[in-house]
């Protein structure tokens, strides 16, 4: 990461980023250490699995508002704050003549969106780690766009590199 232009900046460097180190490599020593309940990073230990997070697949269905980027941000930081989680950055795109991309990203991983207002159609993709609570997004989305149409999809990052590297 020494090469990258916003490390030459100094940007990321107060949240403690630096090069990966790689020297190591992945062994499964490595993947044991992540199923240690004594250990302090921000995988989710519970219900007997291991995982990096929870990370929803959310579809808003006969929506309103989704091309306004200004109601984007506000339902990014709504989501925030009710999931518990901790916002870094939010960068969103209006394009023309209608939909906005971006981005919200978390100190617990990230929130996107790309959106087609034409079709009351929002993609939205909720990614949090540690203590955070997704779930509790669905709610905040319903509610910013006016709908009661919303599909979920649920997949646990990791959970499967965990379990085949444990039962090995």
């Amino acid at each position: 990461m020494k090469d990258a232009n916003l490390f030459q900046l100094g940007i990321g460097l107060e949240t403690g980023a630096h090069e990966e180190d790689t020297a190591r490599g992945v062994t499964a020593a490595n993947i044991d250490s992540v199923v240690d309940s004594d250990r302090e990073d921000h995988f989710i230990r519970k219900d007997g699995k291991v995982f990096a997070g929870t990370h929803l697949i959310i579809e808003v269905m006969k929506g309103t508002g989704l091309d306004c980027e200004a109601r984007i941000q506000k339902a990014f930081r709504d989501c925030v704050d009710v999931c518990g989680a901790t916002l870094l950055h939010i960068h969103t795109h209006k394009f023309s003549p209608q939909g906005v991309s971006g981005v919200a990203v978390l100190a617990e991983s990230h929130i996107s969106v790309h959106t087609w207002p034409e079709i009351g159609y929002g993609a939205f993709d909720v990614f949090m780690c540690g203590d955070a609570e997704p779930w509790k997004a669905v709610d905040v989305l319903k509610q910013a766009f006016s709908t009661d149409m919303v599909e979920v999809r649920e997949l646990l990052r990791g959970e499967e590199l965990i379990a085949k590297e444990v039962a090995a």
